[in-house]
């Protein structure tokens, strides 16, 4: 197969079936799912519609999109509206970005139980960034952030951790003023490892004596108190990698950053190289060795198993917000910060809910999905929709 237009639905609907059949016994019904959404996505089995020009009378088919949020092609438009939601809560300072990561012991463990282990890494993140932030030997100041979790490395094996965009700095005890951070410099990172290790662990034995934790195959053995205690001793002296790259340059960095991020899948169509005899080839970033580019290529059903690690339980929030950006006091704290910071208040577009989809993606990405692809100057106006199962009365037209 040509890697031009190579696509994760192409090697799912490939290998899929043969997979489903072969791992019938693990495959769990949320990756089915998974699977069988990206098969479909813009196909005739979700329907669609006929458009035509409205200038040269161009016919193209528009099939109907399955809105997984696993799926590399459906996630443009949600991105979008996301990140025009956020260009309202900027506040004119310095952004930093903090990762937190577990050891790969911890990584194991949370792919037997991801719901609880992904959110004790939610937990224990957003109470270590608090906690340091507020202790006056550091900031002295109630800080938000926005956390994202990613369960991928760049091979597709599980790596779960958190991607934290932070302001530079965060509101006094007594609520009247504003506490920059040192330029460049957001919180000590050794510091945030020591307690984030200790919060997540803490956190992590609470659950195990709660009997919320489950241990299957390889990891059977920690189903015992002492097995499990025996298994985290170590990994409670090692050190736990977090890490605070350089500040952004503005806060429309951060939104071009985020918009890189946030709504991201395990692996992108665009890194694919190829598919042929059974094996994908895609690109990857060996970070160990100075991010240099490499070409990985593994059995089609492995590359399969990899892409399901990253299923993540349904209805599972993956970006979550805290702090001053908390959801329920988020606009009241952001106008005191405006205060503070003598910014003036956001301008506010409200969106018209009446709009098509096409419209909406223009007005958020300025890219028009309605100019004509054949003459360039018309408008591609709908003339037919079709139910999921069925296809178009007839085949769409070019004129010569």
């Amino acid at each position: 197969m040509r890697a031009t237009g190579l696509e994760v639905a192409d090697i799912f609907r490939q290998v899929g079936p043969a997979y489903r059949h072969d791992h019938a016994d693990s495959i769990s019904a949320g990756q089915r799912r998974v699977m069988r959404n990206i098969e479909r996505c813009r196909t005739a089995e979700l329907g669609g519609h006929v458009e035509q020009c409205d200038a040269c009378g161009h016919q193209r088919i528009a099939f109907n999109s399955c809105r997984d949020r696993h799926c590399p092609k459906c996630q443009s438009l949600v991105r979008a509206q996301w990140l025009e939601d956020r260009q309202a809560e900027l506040l004119p300072v310095e952004y930093f970005h903090v990762v937190f990561t577990v050891p790969q012991e911890i990584a194991a463990i949370a792919y037997q139980n991801k719901a609880m282990i992904y959110d004790i890494l939610f937990h224990a993140t957003a109470e270590t960034l608090r906690t340091i932030a507020a202790d006056r030997r550091h900031l002295g100041a109630e800080i938000g952030f926005i956390a994202i979790l990613h369960t991928w490395g760049q091979n597709l094996l599980h790596h779960p951790h958190l991607h934290c965009v932070v302001p530079g700095g965060g509101v006094a005890p007594d609520g009247q003023r504003w506490i920059a951070c040192r330029p460049g410099f957001f919180l000590p990172v050794r510091v945030l490892s020591r307690l984030f290790r200790r919060l997540f662990l803490t956190q992590l034995r609470q659950a195990f004596d709660e009997g919320e934790l489950r241990f299957f195959n390889s990891l059977a053995a920690l189903q015992d108190a002492d097995a499990f205690t025996r298994y985290l001793a170590p990994i409670a002296q090692a050190e736990w990698i977090v890490y605070a790259k350089p500040p952004f340059g503005g806060p429309q960095h951060v939104l071009d950053y985020l918009g890189r991020y946030t709504h991201r899948v395990a692996i992108s169509n665009n890194r694919l190289i190829d598919f042929a005899d059974g094996r994908v080839a895609f690109a990857w970033k060996d970070y160990r060795h100075e991010s240099r580019r490499k070409v990985m290529c593994l059995e089609a059903q492995e590359f399969v198993r990899r892409f399901l690690l990253h299923v993540l339980p349904a209805g599972f929030q993956r970006i979550r917000h805290y702090g001053l950006l908390a959801n329920r006091y988020r606009e009241i704290k952001l106008d005191h910060c405006r205060q503070l910071l003598a910014a003036p208040a956001p301008v506010v577009e409200l969106p018209d809910a009446a709009l098509d989809y096409r419209d909406r993606y223009q007005r958020l990405t300025g890219v028009s999905l309605r100019d004509c692809p054949h003459c360039g100057r018309g408008q591609m106006v709908r003339i037919e929709s079709f139910l999921p199962g069925t296809l178009p009365r007839g085949p769409p037209s070019t004129p010569p």
